[in-house]
C-alpha cells in the first residue's frame, strides 16, 4: 500500500516550506533532543534503507523532511561516514561482507572483475550478511538492488543466499525507473512497465513488513527479523542498447547484460551500451524545486585552475549551457528522493502500526556518494573526492540517541555489517563455530562495530579505542553520466586506479592517494576543505610552493607516515584493517598519526620503509601489479625485520 494522502500532503508541505529561495535552507539536522532508553531484551529487528548514488556533501539531506523527522530527529546522523570504493556493486559487496574490496576481490560492476557473477564465484553466497542473521535467529528479507550485473537471465544461477523472503530488481531494467523489472522468492521475473519503480519498491517492502509482524506475533517461534530496502533513487536514468538482431542472441546473460558492460579503450563510446539520462521523478514530485540549483562551492566548476591527477586534471570548464543541465540533473536527482522520502515514512508507520517501532533499530545510507560539477566533473562518482566517499548515514533505534549529529567518530561501510551483527547478538559471544574459530573471526571482517550508544560514541573517542582513518581503494574506469558537451568529450576514462587514505584525526584532517600512473594526491581539508590545492602537485614542489611543515612537523615527515600507513591498508586483512599502526608497531606504541609522527621514527618512514607503487595500470585487482605488498615487502619498527618474518 501506498504512502496515505494525508501523510504525502504533509510532506509535500514540509517541502514546499523551504523551496521559496531555491530551497537551500538547512533542516536543522544539528539540533539535539534527550535521548532514549533501550526497551526490551530480546534481539531487536532491523531495517536497513540503502539508497543509490546519494550525496552528502550536495545537501540531498536538506530535501528530505520525512527523512529528518523520523531518521535524524529520532536517531543518530554519522557525518564523518565512508564508503571505501566509490561505485555501486564493490560498495555494497564490501558492505554486506564487512570487507574491504581488495579482500572480496569484485571491483567493478561487471564480470570479469564485478558484478553478482564474480560475488558468486569469490564463494559469498554463503558468506555475508543475511546468511550470518540467519544462523543467528533472525528472519531475513530483502526488496531492490542487491547488485549490479544480476539479471534475468542469471538471477537463478544460483539465487542469491540468505533471504526468507526477497524481490530483486534485475538487470538490465534495474534503473529504468518507468520500466522496472522484479523477481520474487524462486518465481520467475516481473515487468512493472508503466509503473514507478520506487513505489513498487515500496508496496513489496511494507508487505514483507506485515509479513515480519504476522510472523513475530504467531506461533512461530517469534524470531526477529531484517529487512533491506533498495531503492534506485536518486541513480540516473540508464536504458541498455540491446544487439542488433544480427548480433548474438540477446537472451544470453553476457547480451542482456548488456547495461553494466564497459568499453575496452577510451576511445570506445559506452553509448554503445546503454543511454544515460537525468533520474526520472514521480510525477507527483516533478513540480518540485524549480529554481534550486548545484551549491555554486569554491571547488564548483573552477574557472582559474584545474584540480586533481591524472584524467580530473585535464578536464575543461563546463560552458553556460552545461552548467544550466547539470542544475536540471540535480533537481531531478531532489525530486526522485522525495519518492525515497515518502518510503521512509511509511516503514516507520507501519513498524509503529505493529507495535515494533521502539524493538527495531532503522538504518538509513547509500551505495557511494555523488559529484555534479566540482571539481569541473560531469554527474557521476569513481573519485576520492569527498563528495564521492563521504555519504549519509543516520541511525535510530532501542539506546540511540535522538537529534545527535556525531562529527567525532570516522565510522565506514565496512563497519556496518559488524554493527548489525553485534545487534543481533552474533559477536562477542565468545562461542567457537564447527571449525573451533571464535565466531568474529570466522566472519573474517575489517571493520568494526559502530558505537550507537551515548556511552559507547564517548569511549570510541577515547585514545586509541577507534580508528581514525578509512581505507579508499578503486580500479579501473570512471564514467559521466550527464550529457557530453564537448566536440571531442568523453564519457569514458579508464586511467582511473588509485589507493588513498582518508584520516581524521584531532588537530588532523587529511586525504592522501597513489595513482597507478605514479600521480600522488595530498589535500590538507583542515585549510583545504574543497581539496583545490593538491600538496603534491610537481609543479607546486619545483616551484616550492608546497608549504615547509604540515601538522606542526616538516612536511615530508606527514607524507612519509601517511604513505606507510596506506601500504599496510592496501592490501590488509581483518584486524590490521582496523588497527594498521599495530602492524608498523607491534610493540603497540603507536595509535595514530599523532604518535607516528615522533621524530625517533624518522629514519624507519622517511629512509627504511617501501614506498606505495604499482607495476602497472589494470582494471581490477591483481596483485602483480599492484607494486610491493606490505605482508612481503614492508618493516616493522623491530629490529628490521619484515611482516612476514615477524609474524
Amino acid at each position: 500500500m501506498l504512502l496515505s494522502a494525508a501523510a504525502l500532503v504533509a510532506g509535500l508541505q514540509l517541502s514546499a516550506a523551504f523551496v521559496g529561495d531555491g530551497g537551500q535552507k538547512p533542516l536543522g539536522f544539528g539540533q539535539e533532543p534527550k535521548g532514549t532508553t533501550i526497551k526490551g531484551k530480546r534481539q531487536p529487528n532491523i531495517v536497513f534503507i540503502l539508497t543509490d548514488d546519494q550525496d552528502l556533501h550536495l545537501r540531498s539531506l536538506d530535501y528530505l523532511p520525512l527523512v529528518k523527522k523520523h531518521l535524524a530527529d529520532e536517531g543518530t546522523t554519522y557525518k564523518r561516514h565512508y564508503c571505501t570504493t566509490a561505485i555501486c556493486c564493490p560498495a555494497r559487496v564490501s558492505l554486506w561482507t564487512g570487507k574491504q574490496a581488495h579482500n572480496t576481490n569484485v571491483t567493478d560492476v561487471s564480470p570479469p572483475y564485478g558484478g553478482y557473477p564474480k560475488f558468486i564465484s569469490q564463494g559469498f553466497n554463503d558468506a555475508y550478511l543475511p546468511v550470518w542473521l540467519q544462523e543467528a535467529g533472525y528472519d531475513t528479507y530483502y526488496t531492490g538492488k542487491l547488485f549490479n550485473a544480476h539479471t534475468v537471465d542469471n538471477y537463478n544461477s544460483p539465487y542469491s543466499a540468505g533471504w526468507n523472503g526477497s524481490d530483486f530488481l534485475l538487470d538490465p531494467y534495474t534503473y529504468s525507473y518507468l520500466n522496472a523489472t522484479f523477481q520474487r522468492n524462486r518465481d520467475p521475473p516481473v515487468s512493472y512497465e508503466g509503473q514507478y519503480s520506487v513505489d513498487v519498491l515500496g508496496e513489496k517492502a511494507y508487505g514483507f513488513l506485515d509479513d515480519a509482524a504476522q510472523n513475530l506475533r504467531s506461533g512461530g517461534g517469534g524470531r526477529p527479523f531484517f529487512l533491506g530496502i533498495a531503492p534506485i533513487a536518486p541513480h540516473s536514468n540508464v536504458e541498455p542498447r540491446f544487439p542488433s538482431s544480427s548480433s548474438s542472441s540477446s537472451s544470453s546473460g553476457a547480451e542482456v547484460g548488456t547495461l553494466h558492460r564497459r568499453p575496452t579503450s577510451s576511445e570506445d563510446d559506452i553509448e554503445k551500451f546503454v543511454s544515460f539520462t537525468p533520474p526520472i521523478p514521480a510525477a507527483r514530485h516533478a513540480h518540485l524545486f524549480p529554481d534550486v540549483v548545484v551549491p555554486r562551492t569554491p571547488h564548483f566548476n573552477p574557472a582559474s585552475k584545474s584540480s586533481g591527477v591524472s584524467w580530473i586534471s585535464q578536464l575543461p570548464v563546463q560552458s553556460a549551457e552545461n552548467v544550466a543541465f547539470n542544475d536540471h540533473f540535480y533537481r531531478q536527482r531532489l525530486r526522485t528522493l522525495q519518492s525515497v522520502d515518502e518510503l521512509v515514512a511509511g516503514v516507520v508507520e507501519r513498524l509503529e502500526r505493529n507495535g515494533l517501532l521502539e524493538d527495531t533499530y532503522v538504518f538509513y545510507t547509500t551505495d557511494n556518494g555523488y559529484h555534479i560539477g566540482q571539481h569541473r566533473l560531469q554527474p557521476g562518482k569513481e573519485c576520492g573526492f569527498e563528495e564521492d566517499i563521504n555519504v549519509p548515514l543516520i541511525i535510530r533505534g532501542p539506546g540511540v540517541k535522538k537529534g545527535k549529529v556525531e562529527e567525532g567518530v570516522v565510522t565506514s561501510h565496512v563497519d556496518l555489517a559488524p554493527t548489525v551483527l553485534k545487534l543481533a547478538g552474533a559477536l562477542g559471544r565468545g562461542h567457537d563455530d564447527e571449525r573451533g574459530r571464535k565466531r568474529e573471526e570466522g566472519f573474517g571482517l575489517d571493520g568494526e562495530a559502530i558505537p550507537l550508544t551515548a556511552e559507547e560514541l564517548v569511549e570510541a573517542k577515547e585514545k586509541g579505542k577507534r580508528h581514525e582513518h578509512v581505507t579508499v581503494e578503486y580500479w579501473g574506469f570512471a564514467v559521466s553520466e550527464g550529457r557530453v558537451f564537448e566536440k571531442d568529450g568523453t564519457r569514458f576514462w579508464t586511467n582511473n586506479t588509485y589507493k588513498a587514505v582518508r584520516i581524521l584525526g584531532e588537530g588532523y584532517n587529511v586525504y592522501y592517494s597513489v595513482w597507478c600512473s605514479g600521480e600522488h594526491e595530498l589535500y590538507d581539508l583542515q585549510t583545504d576543505p574543497y581539496q583545490l590545492n593538491n600538496l603534491l602537485d610537481p609543479a607546486s614542489l619545483a616551484s616550492g610552493k608546497t608549504p615547509s611543515s604540515l601538522l606542526g612537523v616538516p612536511f615530508q615527515k606527514v607524507v612519509a607516515r601517511l604513505d606507510s600507513l596506506l601500504f599496510v591498508l592496501k592490501s590488509c586483512k581483518g584486524k590490521t584493517c582496523v588497527r594498521p599502526w599495530e602492524a608498523l608497531h607491534p610493540a603497540g606504541n603507536v595509535q595514530s598519526l599523532h604518535d607516528a609522527l615522533s621524530s625517533r621514527f624518522d629514519t624507519f618512514y622517511e629512509k627504511e620503509q617501501k614506498r606505495v607503487e604499482f607495476d602497472r595500470c589494470e582494471r581490477g585487482y591483481i596483485v602483480d601489479a599492484e607494486g610491493p605488498q606490505f605482508e612481503t615487502d614492508g618493516l616493522v619498527y623491530r629490529d628490521g625485520h619484515r611482516w612476514d618474518q615477524w609474524v
